[in-house]
């Protein structure tokens, strides 16, 4: 099995990359530098060359604020650069692995979203993650789109590092306590995307379509920031105090989703697999110094 990885320098990319080591899985790492998804005689030329089994695009214009204002170069990437890719991926017959968000939901929800919910996104960022999912599912029939939220990891710039980064600078934290949903560690959301990947080239598994993954736990980004000092203070002994506020006490340009809880039941019962979710805890301690 051979994957072309995306976005490789991204935190999922990361994550993948490290993956495919531990379990010697080949692989083609790819930046917007030497593979630029907006531009689709350039993938076509080197999917030829490569030859890949299948894509994993993790590549996205990620920028949650700054999409409010930069709305063309948003859906460029997450739309067209998403439809450049199932577009080469049908000339040659390759199955596709897309990365979403919960952010083509509203937000609003009180239970889980299915894969099937409605989608209503309320930011730039949001609407564009859509199209490109629309997108998709327009062009290539051979798609996979796993939708996820929260991702934080050792790798690149998440709120887990951004938390323990401004612990080392303060005595206190402020952190939005009305924002609910589940911290979801990049390594794990990798090993799924593998796991996947083998059932679909492995058994010519025929699951094509929408997706939900995350981690297990349900919480506020502020009971989130409280675990990752409770776990600072068990490994460093220090402590840093966590203040909780409402949303519009840290506005931004972009409304953050109140409710970005994901099912993800229909991920395991059709492809299927046993959860794969390290625990919190062990997860955050990673992250940790040594």
């Amino acid at each position: 099995m051979k994957l072309l990885i995306t976005g490789a320098n991204g935190q999922l990319g990361q994550a993948l990359i490290a993956a495919c080591d531990a379990q010697k899985i080949s692989y083609i790492a790819t930046t917007s530098a030497d593979f630029d998804i907006c531009l689709l005689d350039n993938i076509s030329d080197q999917l030829a060359l490569y030859r890949p089994d299948i894509i994993v695009n993790t590549a996205a214009y990620t920028a949650v604020d700054k999409a409010e204002t930069e709305v063309s170069k948003a859906f460029l990437i997450n739309e067209i650069g998403a439809k450049n890719l199932a577009t080469a991926c049908k000339q040659l017959d390759i199955p596709l692995i897309h990365i979403s968000t919960d952010y083509v939901f509203a937000g609003d929800a009180t239970t889980p979203y299915l894969p099937s919910a409605g989608c209503d996104p309320k930011t730039v960022y949001g609407a564009s993650k859509l199209a490109g999912e629309r997108a998709i599912a327009e062009v290539l029939p051979a798609h996979l789109i796993i939708r996820t939220a929260w991702l934080y990891s050792e790798y690149a710039n998440n709120f887990a590092k951004t938390i323990l980064r401004l612990a080392n600078e303060r005595d206190s934290i402020s952190v939005v306590a009305d924002q609910i949903g589940c911290p979801t560690y990049a390594p794990d959301l990798a090993e799924v995307i593998l796991a996947v990947t083998a059932k679909i080239l492995e058994t010519k598994c025929q699951h094509y379509g929408v997706y939900h993954y995350t981690g297990a736990e349900i919480m506020s980004w502020y009971e989130f920031a409280k675990r990752i000092m409770a776990v600072r203070a068990q490994h460093l002994a220090k402590t840093t105090q966590v203040i909780a506020i409402n949303s519009d006490q840290y506005p931004t340009a972009a409304k953050r989703p109140i409710y970005s809880v994901l099912d993800c039941q229909s991920l395991w019962y059709d492809f299927a697999l046993e959860p794969i979710v390290t625990p919190l805890d062990i997860a955050i301690a990673r992250l940790l110094p040594s």
